[in-house]
């Protein structure tokens, strides 16, 4: 254990009794320890010397242990901050983890516990001799104490339900590449890019985070980036989708169960939060589990173990908890759906990740990611580009299926389109979508082609009184009446050519048959005209 003793920690408690134990304890895990009882004595310690770590108590005789957190942030500290509070003070503990607590203990203090939440502060193994990286040897503009929850999955119940948010933290281990996991999320759009920010934020920290978000907005992907960038990337990432359990099986399928449990049961079986000890557990639609279930996870979260069905024991996990709905959970407590201690646990962090019409600029991005992922799959390269026609079309649809209805199109056009671009009628989009979209389009040139037709003239003459023209009884009539005759004009100056008519006019013979059949152009003038290519 002599290998751990180049991380020194600094433990402040008033009690001479409490002090010591935790001074043999880490003692015997191989750190350099000092002690303070004041908050002035700690932050004498702090102003002589940069530790790897500081543990406090919550209340001290000239102050609070929240008093040296603030210092550390205020300071761009590296330390990591582990806060002891009383039993059951729940407002205390999430007030720690705003202030930047990396973690939480609540009195009386479980040595091995302790032992296990300064460990994975430290990045190392409890009782081992394998260090990873101080954090006080780090450089410093990758300073900070990170925001917390339950060491490896405690989680503290905050007294409303208004999330916290963490400030970047150290790593004390080499984590993941962070920046892959946040290009995951395709977009340069406001809303992603603060999204991006608070994933580098919370990530390196145990809180707890809900992730909040319609339907196919992609909260798994955003949990997956917290779990990459954190230091636990290198061990298990287990997601589960709370709805798709029946609810007679949860309890197996989350704490595991004994061999003759129940009927069927032929062995022992680990359950998700043992299969996910050491890494991330994120519970995606939790506004989904049924009450009964509620209360056993919150006792789980609370005692940060859990009793497979048919077992005596309980089995002590230690996981990061992630999780996800699509509800308004404050509703659903409101309503009594779904239980409030457990809402303010899960709670601690919020992020709300957009639905695509509020970031539809990011649409582009997200379509060449989506096509370039399928291309790779089928085996195909280079893969399909979708045409500017397509982009317009997409860019007024509404998405009300988010990311996965954007990304369930584009594999059915890809199916059909069978070359390298993708055209508007691959998409199969509503017609109402081609008709307002293609209208507005063909306004667009239109008016462009009579400005340029006109500029010649305002060069020469002087300025006139514009006369204004009246506006067409049906828009959408009037238009129609022009792209018609535009349609007729070439066809007759390429000899009821489609395919060249169409060229001529920056379409091809599909967009050229399309608009065709819908202004009731008839090749030739009429039904029994020629019909050629």
């Amino acid at each position: 254990m002599t290998n751990a003793s180049h991380f020194s920690l600094l433990v402040v408690d008033d009690e001479p009794d409490l002090r010591t134990l935790y001074e043999l304890t880490l003692l015997r895990e191989g750190y350099d320890i000092e002690t303070a009882g004041t908050v002035q004595d700690a932050l004498l310690h702090l102003k002589d010397r940069t530790y790897s770590a500081v543990i406090t108590d919550m209340r001290l005789p000239d102050g609070f242990g929240l008093d040296i957190l603030r210092w550390l942030e205020e300071g761009s500290r590296r330390e990591k901050a582990i806060v002891i509070t009383a039993y059951g003070s729940a407002e205390n503990a999430v007030e720690a983890l705003k202030a930047g607590a990396y973690d939480y203990l609540t009195k009386p203090v479980d040595l091995k516990q302790f032992r296990a939440i300064v460990a994975s502060a430290l990045g190392r193994s409890p009782g081992t001799g394998m260090p990873t990286v101080d954090p006080a040897s780090l450089p410093s503009e990758n300073s900070g104490a990170g925001g917390g929850g339950g060491g490896g999955g405690g989680v503290a119940m905050a007294p409303r339900a208004a999330p916290a948010v963490a400030r970047p933290v150290t790593p004390s281990a080499p984590v993941g590449p962070s920046s892959q996991a946040l290009n995951r999320m395709a977009g340069q759009s406001t809303a992603m890019q603060q999204v991006r920010a608070l994933v580098d934020k919370v990530a390196r920290s145990m809180a707890p985070v809900m992730v909040n978000g319609e339907s196919g907005t992609g909260k798994e992907l955003v949990a997956r980036a917290i779990h990459e960038i954190s230091v636990r990337h290198a061990q298990p990432f287990i997601a589960v989708n709370c709805s798709a359990i029946p609810e007679q099986l949860l309890e197996a399928e989350f704490f595991g169960y004994r061999k003759g449990a129940f009927t069927g049961a032929m062995e022992d079986r680990e359950g998700f939060f043992q299969a996910a000890n050491g890494g991330t557990l994120f519970l995606d639609e939790i506004g989904d589990l049924p009450l009964s279930m509620q209360s056993k996870l919150l006792r789980a979260i609370q005692e940060r173990s859990v009793r497979p069905v048919g077992a005596v024991s309980e089995v002590s996990v230690n996981v990061r908890l992630l999780s996800a709905t699509h509800k308004d959970l404050a509703a659903e407590v409101h309503a009594g759906q779904f239980r409030q201690d457990l809402y303010y646990r899960l709670n601690v962090i919020q992020i709300r990740v957009p639905p695509l019409r509020e970031r539809i600029e990011d649409l582009v991005a997200i379509s060449e990611r989506v096509l370039e992922r399928i291309a790779r799959d089928a085996g195909v390269s280079p893969p399909p580009r979708l045409t500017r026609e397509a982009l317009v079309h997409l860019e007024r649809y509404s998405f009300p299926g988010n990311v996965r209805e954007l990304e369930n199109l584009l594999h059915r056009a890809v199916a059909l389109s069978g070359g390298e671009s993708i055209d508007v009628y691959d998409l199969g989009l509503p017609e109402s979508v081609f008709t307002d979209t293609a209208a507005q389009e063909l306004e667009l040139i239109t008016e462009n082609t009579r400005h340029e037709m006109l500029l010649p003239l305002t060069r020469e003459l002087p300025p006139m009184t514009p006369v204004e023209e009246p506006l067409p009884s049906d828009l959408a009539q009037h238009l129609d009446a022009i792209e018609r005759d535009i349609l007729v004009r070439a066809l007759e100056r390429h000899r009821f050519n489609r395919t060249a008519a169409g060229a001529s006019l920056g379409l091809s013979l599909r967009q050229m048959r399309y608009r065709m059949a819908r202004l009731g152009v008839n090749v030739g003038g009429d039904s029994s005209g020629p019909d050629r290519e």
